[in-house]
């Protein structure tokens, strides 16, 4: 399409996840290291006297159409700061799971704004959006940045994370949607206390990086669990695959991943897990 602006928007995996902490607002401190998938929703971003949503895709019929959609209020929150009209048609492909603890809105609403920033032709670094962004959502900063990082506070503390290997990762979400607002409000407060990662390896395998990755935690895993038992079938079903090195629940849930050896053995098992679970979402991916 003449004029059209293209962007991905990657799945978030939170690799670990420590709350460490509640504010006096009631919102929680975080400590979690944060990579972006291979795969992900796609926008398409092209000129219009006016602006539209139009959403399709696998995962269309659970996405807002209106103006509470995350995209939209980005569209309109990045023309305010610029000062002008916020003119483009938006074609949004949701091929995510909606509450999935992958953050699949917040990586739309991040798209948008690096996309209608190229579209408008505004000098906007992404340091910039991510600032517009953090009114929509904790998770939208780093979701423009969308590269591998550790994310402390709540979310506005972004610190790069260099040298990790590429990631063989499955993703299974089994089909129970789980409330980020339920989640925390089931967390045992006496359990906050810091993230202690040891060192990173330098120039770690796959399988160094998991036994890593292995001393920390997500500790959002349980009480999503209690909301969600079919979470703990997921995990059990990754752990029980050959080559598996790690099996964890995302963000909030329900999305859990699998990390394994080698992307043969990856493959092998998200083609099991498919066949075996037909209801539920299975992808092989790299992180």
């Amino acid at each position: 399409m003449s004029g059209a602006v293209v962007e991905a928007a990657p799945a978030k995996v939170n690799l670990d996840l420590a709350v460490t902490g509640r504010r006096a607002d009631g919102y929680h401190d975080l400590d979690s290291l944060v990579v972006f998938a291979a795969l992900g929703d796609r926008l398409t971003l092209t000129p219009a006297d006016y602006l539209g949503l139009e959403v399709e895709g696998p995962f269309a019929a659970g996405t807002p159409k209106g103006a509470d959609n995350l995209v939209v209020r980005a569209a309109r929150r990045l023309a305010a700061e610029a000062g002008i009209a916020p003119c483009a048609h938006i074609r949004l492909e949701k091929n995510l799971p909606v509450m999935a603890g992958l953050g699949g809105g917040s990586s739309d609403a991040a798209a948008a704004l690096r996309g209608l920033a190229r579209l408008w032709g505004l000098n906007f670094d992404r340091l910039a959006l991510g600032e517009i962004g953090r009114g929509l959502g904790a998770d939208v900063p780093v979701c423009v940045h969308a590269r591998a990082c550790r994310m402390r506070g709540l979310g506005e503390r972004l610190d790069p994370v260099r040298g990790l290997p590429d990631l063989p990762i499955v993703l299974v979400n089994p089909g129970s949607p789980v409330s980020t607002a339920a989640a925390f409000g089931a967390l045992d407060p006496a359990a906050f206390e810091p993230c202690r990662r040891p060192g990173l390896p330098v120039r770690a395998s796959v399988v160094q990086f998991g036994v890593w990755l292995n001393e920390s935690r997500n500790d959002l895993e349980a009480p999503a669990t209690t909301l969600a038992p079919a979470i703990g079938a997921a995990l059990d079903a990754l752990r029980n695959e050959e080559g598996c090195v790690l099996a964890r629940m995302s963000g909030s849930g329900a999305t859990c991943f699998g990390l394994f050896m080698d992307e043969t053995r990856r493959d092998r098992a998200a083609a099991r897990l498919a066949a075996a679970w037909p209801r539920w979402w299975v992808a092989a991916t790299t992180a």
